[in-house]
């Protein structure tokens, strides 16, 4: 029996679009083992010196409208947070307490996308705790450990060139956006279509003027 191939999805529960991206997720071939990795976006975005849609105000109108439309073309409930982008931390130091599995995962995402709730609210944090399983949700946010895992998984998502979420990565190639789910299955159906002369073209494609910083 050959060995299963590792997939990683790189999230952060801040993103309606990984909210939008997850349920396909169940789209993959049994032969593939999906590793579910939590990362901190914001620093993501620091590294790379980008602007979140929400830190520019018409793309943030566009972001969240369009989220809505797209839930609703895809058949998906969805209520934003009482405010966004909000404090992810609390939720994601759950999410790896438990195990940083596909459950932890879709149960962050659905509290905080489809049922709108407030995931930088105390009540709301302890309430995902016991829906994870967490024993000691509080104990979990001061873990060491935890917080560790989460810079760890950043960093790893880092190296490796993730510069948003959410991001599948298939060996060395990223597929970014709840958009890219498609191009990742035809991947891996024939990564060798991936290599044909315009492909490679593009991935040498020279720059033609550099913007001023």
């Amino acid at each position: 029996m050959s060995e299963p191939l590792k997939v990683s999805w790189v999230f952060d529960v801040i993103s309606p679009f990984a909210y939008l991206a997850f349920p396909r997720l169940a789209e993959f071939p049994p032969h593939v083992e999906l590793e579910y990795v939590p990362v901190l976006l914001a620093a993501l975005l620091d590294h790379f010196g980008q602007l979140g849609p929400a830190e520019i105000p018409s793309k943030r109108r566009f972001t969240y409208r369009f989220a809505l439309w797209r839930a609703r073309r895809l058949g998906l409930p969805m209520r934003f947070p009482p405010a966004h982008p909000f404090n992810p931390l609390p939720a994601l130091r759950l999410v790896i307490a438990a195990g940083s599995d596909r459950r932890a995962a879709g149960t962050a995402l659905d509290v905080i996308f489809r049922d709108g709730r407030d995931a930088s609210e105390p009540a709301v944090i302890a309430d995902l705790g016991r829906a994870l399983g967490v024993a000691d949700p509080q104990a979990a946010l001061a873990d060491p450990l935890i917080k560790q895992r989460l810079r760890d998984n950043t960093e790893w998502a880092r190296q490796r060139g993730v510069f948003g979420v959410p991001t599948l990565l298939i060996g060395e190639e990223l597929f970014w956006g709840h958009d890219a789910i498609d191009m990742a299955l035809d991947y891996l159906k024939a990564p060798q279509s991936f290599e044909d002369a315009a492909m490679r073209a593009a991935d040498t494609l020279p720059v033609g003027v550099a913007r001023k910083r």
